[in-house]
């Protein structure tokens, strides 16, 4: 919806922006005794590979994989912060404030001729990333080539999310999931002598760093900045280090821009002195600015060509300087972080200072992932679930609070989004306490079958929960792994260490293996060639006909001078009318044909001057670029010939019927839900509409009829729609809305509804809103926790959707030879007998499958072991019956004794369940597991109790080879 963009000014989604979800597992124990991470997301992060990420560890160029999600962190009790040794030395710095830090950075690089920009969202407008990872993120199309420069040189603080060594999160005195990136960037403007200058002055003369404290590092075959850092800077050549392409080397992936990095680290320790000075030392070496010179381009033979427009990235870790400006021994101590730790520990009853190493550990786990969790849910990634215990009242609410008064130099729309924030936090510990529930009668059933099988004496171990149980308590019901050691030890069981490190080291390769490299220069020749010709200028907000140029022809990504008739071609005019799918709504449809000219009515033009194509799509290209996707359905179109491009009106009126409806539909569910929806996703089609918000409940039937009534209501009065190209900042200062996440030229493009909607858009529109002449809500849910879909129709659509139900209820009242207004009483009696009757069939069906039982318990055999088994088919037995029939004969059959039985209710669905007794599960031997590997023959799958479980599949026509390959494998295993 408002995410369109207004043509040239904004950097595109080719796709409907995605819905963000987030799950939270928080988990506290008697006095913080235990910590979890408390933000999971569902889509895979690719991998970027960004030498600034400053945040938390060393800076290193290097590519960092960033993992599917950030999963839950137990911190080991016995787990020690690194401390940086005693700070308080001659020629120290004057200590800072966080803020002042900030401010100064920023106001140092503007009187530097650096535009101060804004931080962009932690849900960034890149579908090769999921979170904002680094400062330089927002400017990568400019880096790339991907987008023209709006300035020539930039500053920001940008709020980053980075999700790798989270286990290190509260035990370095350096790690964090959520950091601050402060940076200064030159796009084609001022490069190394600059950039390590201003460095440097902003290090000695803003921070007052001791020249003597800093250290610098370059990428070994650097010489330029070797040399500039020794004769212009005059740093000794004892504390420059030369660095190999692992620590000091920037790539944007295998090909495309890459250089060399130097980066600035302050030493604790200078009167060690230099000899045997290791920069990778933590407790001497703090890594606090990086600068990437962006020089080179690599092809895909890895060959490196200087790059005609240099740039600048750079990255200062905000907490790293505040620690060195502050003079604390982490940067969890500083006043950035430390007051959320302290209101957590005042909530568990604990003093911060005198507090043990582990409870400080576990304090700090909660003010860096709390902190992170304020700025996430403010950006809108919402969450699933989370608990905290140990702490009674709302904790969550009351630690959050502390870091939203600390948001504002950040992100002030933080404080903005404060009600909602907080809400949502309450949320999560409310929603956490069922899964937690859940999974804490699972860890008594297990504990209860390791003490079974204790009792009965199996080899004389010591009983012991395997490591997979383990594990699967952590991960899935939020048990930290001494959680359960601690509540395994009291009934004298042990808990298999190993097993359950194995089973995380699984989980981290399957998170890796799902995270796919990123490659940013995809298509980079094309995308050369694009930059010699003219971008596409968009003429389709007032006309639905035009004439244009063809300036490219792509077959298969590739350019090519003509295409002919059968075709299927990306067909780039230098004008169009054909409105290219962004922002939601979809490309148009339609056809070029070619323009008659002098010149073509000889022979030899014929079949370029009769030449057609019909327009299926239109996509943009490299941002500015405009491919129609077409098929030529006569002649041959070639570059540079003149083509009539006309949108099919029809399909262009319904689209602009269901953008407008859209944001009718935004303000109708502000006005009665709350002003704090916001969207998450829209996509605008010529049949219908859809439209994604944020709200932790689903909506009643009557706030649908509400919001449905609001919208035909401001339709039925026929309200005009102005159109204003103003600058973004006068947009927001009028209260326009807009998407978090998205990125916004200088001037923006306002669609105003007076009095009842105002946004940025860059999509089509009616002029009035009787134009689009009914709307209709089809369906309201849910599509991740926290997040709600709105599907509805518009215009003709709506005449559609009308004309079909009318349509199934002349149908339905000619069937059952009632009136419309009867229906609904005639179903509902039908509903009742039909129920009746299926009850009386599956009570007939359940006395026969019983009545068969006695005779079934005699076809049990006896196994050499001395164990009974009974694997059988049995007719007409619905699922739940089957599995009590299993338990009573397993209880007959004594023990040891397994039972597996199959049935299908209703000669296509399967049902099976089995039942092992004490002794066969002590064997190793799990009914879940067990039916759950052999439902899969039958196209299902199932679980349960290691005692008892049932399980379904498809495929009934698999029973017999899935009997057969229950009692085969159970023969074996007794």
């Amino acid at each position: 919806m408002h995410a369109s963009r207004f043509p040239g000014n904004l950097v595109t989604h080719a796709q409907p922006a995605p819905v963000h979800d987030m799950s939270a597992v928080w988990n506290m124990a008697a006095r913080l005794r235990f910590c979890h991470v408390p933000v999971r997301l569902t889509q895979a992060v690719s991998p970027f590979e960004y030498a600034s990420t400053i945040g938390g560890g060393r800076a290193h160029a290097r590519s960092a994989s960033y993992r599917t999600e950030i999963c839950c962190t137990a911190i080991a009790t016995d787990a020690q912060p690194k401390e940086s040794p005693n700070l308080h030395q001659a020629h120290a710095p004057p200590k800072l404030g966080g803020a002042e830090i900030r401010e100064r950075f920023l106001k140092f690089y503007e009187q530097h001729q650096h535009v101060r920009l804004p931080s962009s969202s932690l849900i960034p407008d890149d579908p090769t990333v999921l979170l904002t990872i680094a400062g330089m993120l927002q400017f990568k199309a400019i880096f790339m080539g991907q987008a023209q420069r709006k300035h020539s040189r930039a500053t920001t603080t940008q709020k980053c999310i980075r999700t790798n060594d989270l286990e290190n999160v509260g035990v370095t005195a350096r790690h964090h999931s959520f950091f601050e990136m402060l940076g200064n960037f030159s796009f084609g403007d001022y490069f190394k002598p600059d950039a390590i200058s201003m460095a440097w002055e902003l290090s000695t003369k803003v921070f007052q760093l001791p020249p003597e404290r800093i250290w610098v590092s370059v990428y070994e075959q650097d010489d330029e900045a070797y040399a500039l850092w020794r004769d212009q800077v005059k740093v000794p050549e004892s504390r420059i280090i030369r660095m190999g392409a692992a620590d000091n080397f920037w790539a944007a992936g295998a090909t495309g821009p890459c250089g060399g990095c130097s980066e600035l680290y302050y030493d604790f320790f200078p009167e060690q002195g230099t000899a045997g000075a290791d920069l990778e030392d933590d407790s001497r070496f703090i890594e606090y600015y990086n600068l990437v010179f962006m020089e080179n381009n690599r092809d895909a033979d890895g060959n490196l060509t200087p790059l005609a427009r240099k740039n600048i990235d750079t990255g200062l870790g905000l907490e790293r300087m505040a620690q060195i400006l502050q003079k604390v021994p982490n940067n969890y101590e500083t006043d950035l972080i430390l007051p959320i730790v302290t209101r957590a520990a005042q909530l568990a009853d604990l003093h911060y200072e005198s507090a043990s190493a582990a409870d400080k550990t576990y304090l700090k786990v909660i003010g860096d992932h709390v902190r992170a969790c304020v700025y996430l849910i403010s950006d809108g990634v919402f969450p699933s679930n989370g608990h905290l215990l140990g702490i009674k009242g709302t904790f969550l609410s009351a630690v959050a609070q502390v870091a939203i008064d600390l948001s504002e130099g950040c992100d002030p729309a933080v404080k903005k989004n404060a009600p909602r924030i907080l809400k949502e936090l309450q949320l999560e510990e409310e929603r956490f306490s069922s899964t937690l529930g859940t999974g804490q009668k699972l860890l008594t059933d297990i504990l209860q079958q390791a003490a079974a099988k204790q009792s009965n004496g199996a080899n004389g171990s010591k009983p012991s929960v395997s490591g997979r149980d383990a594990f699967v308590l952590y991960d899935t019901y939020g048990f930290p792994l001494e959680i359960t050691q601690e509540l395994a030890s009291a009934q004298g069981v042990t808990v298999d260490l190993e097993g359950f490190t194995q089973e995380m080291q699984i989980q981290k390769q399957r998170s890796k293996d799902a995270s796919k490299q990123v490659d940013m220069t995809a298509s980079d020749s094309l995308r050369e060639q694009l930059r010699q010709i003219r971008a596409t200028q968009f003429q389709g907000y007032e006309d639905v006909q035009g004439v244009g140029a063809v300036v490219a022809i792509l077959q298969h990504g590739q350019m090519v001078p003509s295409a002919h008739e059968g075709d299927e071609v990306d067909i780039i005019l230098d004008q169009t009318p054909f409105y290219a799918e962004s922002g939601g709504q979809v490309g148009d449809q339609g056809f070029l044909r070619a323009v008659a000219t002098a010149e073509s009515s000889s022979a030899a033009s014929t079949s370029s001057s009769a030449c057609e194509a019909l327009v299926s799509d239109v996509q943009k290209m490299a941002g500015d670029f405009f491919a129609h996707r077409a098929r030529v359905t006569a002649g041959e179109v070639t570059v540079g010939q003149q083509m009539s491009a006309s949108v099919d009106e029809g399909l262009r009126r319904r689209a602009r019927g269901h953008h407008t409806a859209t944001h009718l539909l935004q303000a109708a569910l502000k006005t009665v839900l709350g002003d704090h929806i916001t969207q998450q996703g829209s996509l605008v089609t010529t049949q219908r509409l859809r439209f994604d918000f944020n709200l932790p409940r689903g909506m009643s039937g009557e706030e649908v009829r509400e919001v449905e009534e609001l919208v035909n209501s401001w339709i039925q009065q026929d309200h005009s729609l102005a159109t204003h190209v103003v600058p973004l900042q006068e947009a927001k200062d009028k209260g326009a809305v807009f998407m978090a996440g998205e990125q916004y030229g200088d001037e923006v493009r306002v669609i105003d509804i007076p009095g009842v909607s105002m946004e940025l858009c860059g999509g089509t529109h009616v002029t009035r809103t009787g134009q689009i002449g009914a709307f209709k809500i089809l369906s309201e849910g849910g599509i991740a926790s926290g997040v709600r879909r709105v599907e509805a129709v518009a215009g003709p659509a709506a005449v559609d959707h009308m004309n079909t139900l009318d349509s199934i209820v002349r149908a339905i009242g000619q069937q059952l030879k009632a009136k419309n207004e009867e229906l609904p009483g005639r179903v509902t009696g039908l509903m009742k007998e039909l129920q009746a009757a299926q009850k009386q069939i599956s009570d007939l069906r359940t006395e026969v499958a019983q009545a068969q039982l006695p005779l079934l318990i005699t076809k049990a055999e006896t196994l050499p072991s001395g164990a009974r088994l009974l694997a059988a088919q049995v007719d007409g037995m619905d699922a739940k019956s089957l599995q009590e029939a299993a338990s009573q004969m397993q209880a007959s059959l004594g023990d040891p004794a397994a039972v597996f039985l199959i049935a299908s209710p209703d000669s296509q669905k399967v049902s099976m369940a089995a039942a092992f007794s004490p002794l066969v599960v002590s064997q190793g031997l799990q009914a879940g597991k067990f039916v759950g590997s052999v439902a899969k023959i039958c196209g299902g799958g199932g679980g349960g109790r290691p005692n008892l479980a049932q399980a379904g599949g498809k495929d009934a026509s698999k029973m017999s080879e899935a009997l057969q390959t229950a009692k085969q494998q159970l023969q074996e295993k007794l």
